[in-house]
């Protein structure tokens, strides 16, 4: 997927793939989500989600709403969230090696 946003170009095919999340639900489901973390060359964050009906990525059809797709620029804070949230230690520790400290 391909997306200009703001003046900047998004595209999930010359990104670079760094993690992703699912909920575990049929794509048929109103509540499917499966979003993917991507990295551009020039070291921008953005997040490729797509979803069910019920989901913030779904789009109006009518009077009625369906499933959809959107990329989502994201800032180190957003990204280190999303990356909390969705069980992506890993991928903290690589990217934000200085944010980190042991409890």
């Amino acid at each position: 997927m391909k997306a200009i946003i703001n003046g900047k170009r998004y595209n999930t095919e010359t990104a670079e793939h760094i993690a992703k999340f699912h909920n575990g639900l049929s794509h048929t489901d109103f509540n499917y989500i499966y979003e993917t973390l991507y990295r551009t060359k020039k070291g921008n964050w953005f997040l490729h989600g797509e979803g069910g009906a019920a989901t913030k990525y779904s789009k109006a059809a009518g009077n009625m709403s369906s499933g959809g797709e959107h990329i989502v620029p994201m800032n180190d804070d957003e990204v280190k969230t999303w990356l909390e949230n969705t069980e992506h230690p890993e991928v903290i520790e690589k990217y934000f090696p200085d944010d980190i400290e042991d409890a």
